[in-house]
This record gives structure tokens, C-alpha cells and sequence, in this order.
């Protein structure tokens, strides 16, 4: 670790005519600078600014010349504890801040904005040090004080003031957090932001301990004392936020950047970028437990929600997380067969995904033939129950993503999409037989639009594998790309005249392990004859920048179905690569096309649940897994839609 370079703010004695004053900020840079000192032993540099030393000069000077003394390798902190104001954005700024206000920290003497305290921060961090701001002031306007708040429970937030210093209303502000970006372009952010609460809310100081803090502040400290050395600023922010929520419920404090593997997976007080010990982070919050996503990263909310589950990455407990309720942006979870620590953070990664039923809508021309399919759907799942993976919606508002619309007509069923193609061809229906058979058709619809769509949400393995399709006479040319629609498309080529047949077109497939460790990986090939099979690549491990190659590095032909091969006809694949930390159970991924002649299942389908679990093949086959890869199921998913085609005959 390189050396330490701290500047502490604190301002509780603010003039008047700037802010009213508060009480608890120069405890905040007390106490921070002590567990700072005590950290850093004597890497660290220190300098406080308390009060009236705190003048808009003097912070700016600090800041480029103390905290600009540091280097590659070093890390500069700036923390400041006071109260924060908005200011009406007029001009270019309106441009930039979509609040229709600037944000400023508020010195002893006046107002520091935030474009040039960023502009600052860049400056340092371009030195290549590590550059952190600890900020626990409000950046929202409106009183100093709330009037529904506990006693004693003050908000860090000064009233705008006017042209001659006197307060005035605070502006108007659409209620929408903004990314606080330095002030140079489209430079990315180079420095690390730790904010007490979003541009919508306070941030409030209260008794802490017999003493008087900012929530923030004393909630990020109990979280760096408690995780120790190593931990990374996303953890700490991530404890530090649910101790905030457990105080008040209406602040919640902000990282910025938050990319995987950035700045924020640093460890704090300096250390090399790292990736995140786990795609989510379990932390105990003012609900009991809970994980960092919800149903805005695309997890299923409402009835059936409680099959999502989480696995803890570190630690090896065996233990789980089971979902009770999905909210927009977290997940609450009861830990199951292991007992987290309450006062700790844990790295975790979803291990079963509930995958929403797809719905089907009944439409007959005898009331006889409804009764039938609705029957068979009800009694197709197991031990003679309703089927897991269909529910029947007549009523368009109550329609799903993937939606079914059953229509017989005389003694025959089609199965139709929302916008009348259909999904396979006529089914009988005359009787209980054949009402199941089509409930069967329904189910395997069902299983392979949920493997079509599968995606795993954020993802630390997020485009750590690389998949490119390259045409086989043409292996050092460029990979193939995406036309307008997002699908690659390959076309028969020659065939014109001799009477020769077109030639199927050739491709290699390769998978490119972009990542410094070994990466375990699955090729699927999901056809528009709903079926799905790893044959391409089933399931190996790619070391570190190494290639892996479909079918062995042999050429992949792209046809059409003999039956089907005619001028103009095309056929169309899904290639969905599924990447893992370990070896997957591949049995989820495999289906069978749908085929109307197959023997019905008397109990079922063998595959009835409505949960996609992704954890590791039973028996002792992870025992085999190189060094540096975990025992967990952290997984990332892209699909690549493919289409196949026959130029039709020019006339």
C-alpha cells in the first residue's frame, strides 16, 4: 500500500447569513481521521479543516495541493461533513443537470459546486491516485430542518441564497437522481464518490454512541471496523446503506461510479481494480435480510417469486437464500441452513431463477372442447395439480410476456402467437387424450421460450467470454456481425446454373476467455423447432485468454431442413452462451424438438417445476475444477440470434 493522503472537512459553525449551524460535523472528521490513522499506520497523511478553517479558498487549495501531492500507487481521500445546497442551473448547466439545479458543499464562507470540487478530484486522480470523496452533507433543497423528523434528528441541507446573500425558495426540482460526472466532457469519472443520499433526499445527523454525527458518517465507519482490512468500497457502501435505512428510512446513500470490476471493487484505502467477490451482496436492512437486486433487474415478483435463490460465494456454508418478496430494487430472503452475520456483508450469487408461467387464453367454438384444455391444463402438473409453467388469461390485460392463444375450431387446435402466427401446426382435440397432448405442446413451448429468453441479469462475467462466428474459408477474416434486425445472417451460396445444388454455408464458432481465470462454458443451439442442445460446445472449462472452439475446431454447417430446402426458405437458432465460475448441470439446458407423435407422459412432463436452477451436476464432477475458479453458480448468459437462408430464384 502507498501512502495516505486525508483531508477531513467538518463545518459546524456556519455565519447566518451563509447556513444555520449543526453540531455533529466536526465529530464525523474526528472520528473518521482517527480510524483512518489507525488503518494506514504511518502511510498516513492527515490535514483537517475544521469550522472557520474551512473557507471555500482554503478547501480548493488543499485539495490541489495536498491532496495533489499523490501518486501512482497512493491513495487521496477528501471526506467533508456540513450541509450541502442546490442552486438554480441556468445556461449550459441545464444541459447537464436534468434536476434543472446545481449541487454545492457549503464552506464556512459560501458555496463549493460540485462541477468544480469534481473538477478537482479529476486533476488528483489523473496523477494516478486512487481518489475517494466521502460526502455526507444533503443535496437536496428545501429547509434545514424537517418538520415531521425525531427530535434531535437534524438535516444537513442550507436553503439557496439569493443574489445579496439572503435565503430564498428553493427551486423547483424534478424529482430524478442524476450520475455526478466530473465537469470535463465525456471524460469518464476517474474518481470514486461516496454520497450520504441521492439528489432527492436529506441526509441527516443524529445521537450516535452519546455523540452527536451524520447518520452516514457513523454508519460507514461501524461498517469499515467491522469488515476489516481487504473489503472493497461496494461492500462498505452496501453495509453502510442498510444501517442508514435502518435509522431513517427516506436517505440512501449513493456510489458512483459502480461498475463491475472499477472503482468501487477496490479495496478501501488503495489496492489494485478487483472483481466483485459476487454479482450481489446480501446485507441485514430495516426488513430484515435482503439482496442488492429485484424485480428491476428482471426477477419474477408477486405469486411464485419465493423460488429465486441465492447461494453464498464465500465462506463455504452449503447454505442458501430462498426469496419471501421482490421488490423493485432489492430482494428480501430468509437464509436457509446457514447463519449470516448480521453486521457483515456477504458476497452471494443467484443460483435459481423463478421463471413467470406463460399464459394461454382458451378460445373454442363449443363449450365442450374449452372445458377440455382447461382441464388438462389444470391437472397437468404434479400429483395431478395445476400446471406450473401455464396459467389460463382470457382477458388480455392479464396476459403474460409469453402469451398463447389456444383456438379449436371443428376438431382441431391451433396454438397462436399475440399476432396470429402460429406456434405449431393443428392438434386434434376430440377428447381428454388429445386435450392433454396439446397441454403438452403448451408445456414444451413454455420450457423452451424460457430458455430462449433466460438472461442472468448484472453479472460480473458480463463479456468475460467473447463468442465469434467466422465464415469457415475466411478463418483470420473478420467475425460476422449483426445486420439491422440483430441477427447474423448466413446464406446458401452458388447453385445458379450446371444444375448444381446451393452449398450450405460453413462457419467456425469460437469462444475468446477474455478474463485473467479459467471460465467454465456452455453452447447452446436452440432452434425454431423448439429444441435445445449443447452439441456445439457441452460444457468445458477455457483457461485465462484462452479459445475455446465449437464441435473441436471442425467446420459448423448451416442448413435448412431437407423437407423444408427451397428457394427462399430459411430456418432460424438462438446460440446462447452460458458462462460460469463453475461446471453447470446441463440437464435444464436439453430438449427435444417438439414432436406430436411422442408418447404422452402420464405424471407430467419430467421437468414440471417453474424454477431454473443453475448450481453445479450432483455427484463429485466439480471436484475436477482448475484452481481459482469457486464452488458457487455465478453465471452470465448472451444469446446471438442466428438466421439461415435460401436466396429466393431472381426472376
Amino acid at each position: 500500500m502507498g501512502q495516505i493522503y486525508a483531508l477531513f472537512v467538518g463545518v459546524n459553525r456556519y455565519p447566518p447569513d451563509v447556513a444555520p449551524e449543526l453540531t455533529g460535523c466536526v465529530n464525523d472528521i474526528t472520528a473518521a481521521r482517527r480510524l483512518i490513522e489507525s488503518r494506514a499506520g504511518g502511510a498516513a497523511r492527515v490535514l483537517s479543516l475544521p469550522d472557520e478553517s474551512a473557507t471555500v479558498a482554503a478547501v480548493q487549495a488543499a485539495i490541489r495541493d495536498f491532496l495533489g501531492r499523490a501518486g501512482e500507487g497512493d491513495t487521496a481521500l477528501f471526506w467533508f461533513s456540513g450541509h450541502g445546497r442546490q442552486l438554480p442551473a441556468s445556461g449550459a448547466d441545464l444541459l447537464i443537470e436534468a434536476t434543472g439545479a446545481n449541487q454545492a458543499l457549503v464552506c464556512c464562507d459560501g458555496d463549493l459546486l460540485d462541477k468544480r470540487l469534481g473538477t478537482l478530484l479529476e486533476r488528483v486522480a489523473r496523477r494516478g491516485a486512487q481518489t475517494v470523496a466521502v460526502l455526507d452533507c444533503c443535496f437536496s433543497g428545501g429547509a434545514t430542518r424537517d418538520a415531521d423528523a425525531a427530535p434531535g434528528l437534524a438535516v444537513r441541507c442550507a436553503p439557496p441564497r439569493g443574489p445579496g446573500g439572503t435565503p430564498e425558495r428553493s427551486p423547483t426540482v424534478r424529482r430524478r437522481p442524476v450520475a455526478r460526472d466530473a465537469a470535463d466532457g465525456a471524460r469518464p469519472q476517474q474518481h470514486l464518490l461516496l454520497a450520504a443520499s441521492r439528489l432527492d433526499q436529506y441526509a441527516y445527523e443524529d445521537w450516535c454512541e452519546g455523540r452527536k454525527h451524520g447518520i452516514f458518517t457513523h454508519s460507514l465507519l461501524e461498517a469499515v471496523r467491522t469488515a476489516g482490512p481487504g473489503a472493497s468500497y461496494r461492500q462498505l457502501l452496501a453495509a453502510a446503506d442498510a444501517r442508514v435505512r435502518r435509522a431513517v428510512r427516506d436517505q440512501r446513500p449513493v456510489l458512483h461510479p459502480a461498475r463491475s470490476g472499477g472503482l468501487a471493487d477496490r479495496p478501501f484505502l488503495g489496492g489494485a481494480a478487483g472483481r466483485a467477490a459476487g454479482d450481489h451482496l446480501l446485507r441485514y436492512g430495516p426488513d430484515g435480510w435482503e439482496v442488492d437486486c429485484g424485480a428491476a433487474h428482471g426477477l419474477r415478483t408477486g405469486e411464485g417469486a419465493e423460488g429465486t435463490e441465492f447461494v453464498p460465494v464465500e465462506g463455504g456454508s452449503g447454505g442458501l437464500l430462498r426469496a419471501r418478496a421482490v421488490r423493485e430494487e432489492r430482494t428480501l430472503v430468509d437464509a436457509v441452513g446457514w447463519s449470516p452475520d448480521p453486521a457483515l456483508v456477504h458476497p452471494v450469487a443467484l443460483s435459481a431463477l423463478a421463471v413467470p408461467p406463460a399464459t394461454v387464453s382458451v378460445g373454442a367454438a363449443s363449450a365442450q372442447a374449452a372445458d377440455l384444455l382447461r382441464e388438462a391444463i389444470a391437472g397437468y402438473g404434479p400429483d395431478g395439480g395445476p400446471s406450473p409453467l401455464l396459467r389460463v388469461a382470457d382477458a388480455p390485460r392479464d396476459w403474460s410476456a409469453l402469451h398463447v392463444r389456444a383456438v379449436t375450431r371443428g376438431a382441431r387446435t391451433r396454438l397462436l402467437g399475440r399476432d396470429g402466427v402460429p406456434f405449431a401446426d393443428p392438434l386434434p382435440l376430440s377428447g381428454p387424450a388429445d386435450a392433454r397432448r396439446v397441454v403438452d405442446c403448451l408445456t414444451h413451448l413454455a420450457r423452451w421460450h424460457r430458455l430462449r429468453d433466460l438472461t442472468s441479469g448484472p453479472s460480473v462475467l458480463d463479456a468475460s467470454v467473447c463468442l465469434e462466428i467466422v465464415p469457415w474459408d475466411r478463418p483470420g477474416g473478420p467475425p460476422l456481425t449483426p445486420d439491422g434486425g440483430g441477427e447474423i445472417v448466413c446464406s446458401y451460396e452458388g447453385g445458379g446454373g450446371g444444375g448444381a445444388p446451393p452449398r450450405r454455408p460453413l462457419v467456425s464458432i469460437r469462444l475468446h476467455n477474455r478474463s485473467r481465470r479459467p471460465l467454465w462454458c456452455l453452447l447452446l443451439d436452440l432452434t425454431d423447432r423448439y429444441a435445445a442442445s449443447p452439441v456445439l460446445f457441452p460444457g468445458h472449462w477455457i483457461g485465462p485468454g484462452g479459445t475455446g472452439h465449437a464441435l473441436d475446431g471442425e467446420p459448423v454447417e448451416l442448413s435448412v431442413p431437407a423437407a423444408r430446402e427451397a428457394p427462399g426458405a430459411e430456418v432460424r437458432d438462438w446460440l446462447k452462451l452460458v458462462v460460469a465460475e463453475t461446471e453447470l448441470n446441463t440437464m435444464p439446458f436439453c430438449m427435444d424438438p417438439w414432436d406430436p407423435s411422442r408418447p404422452l407422459r402420464r405424471n407430467g412432463p419430467s421437468e414440471t417445476s417453474a424454477v431454473l436452477r443453475l448450481g453445479p451436476p450432483d455427484g463429485l464432477r466439480d471436484l475436477g475444477r482448475p484452481a481459482g475458479t469457486a464452488p458457487t453458480a455465478r453465471w452470465a448468459v448472451r444469446t446471438v440470434p442466428l438466421r439461415t437462408r435460401i436466396p429466393a430464384n431472381e426472376p
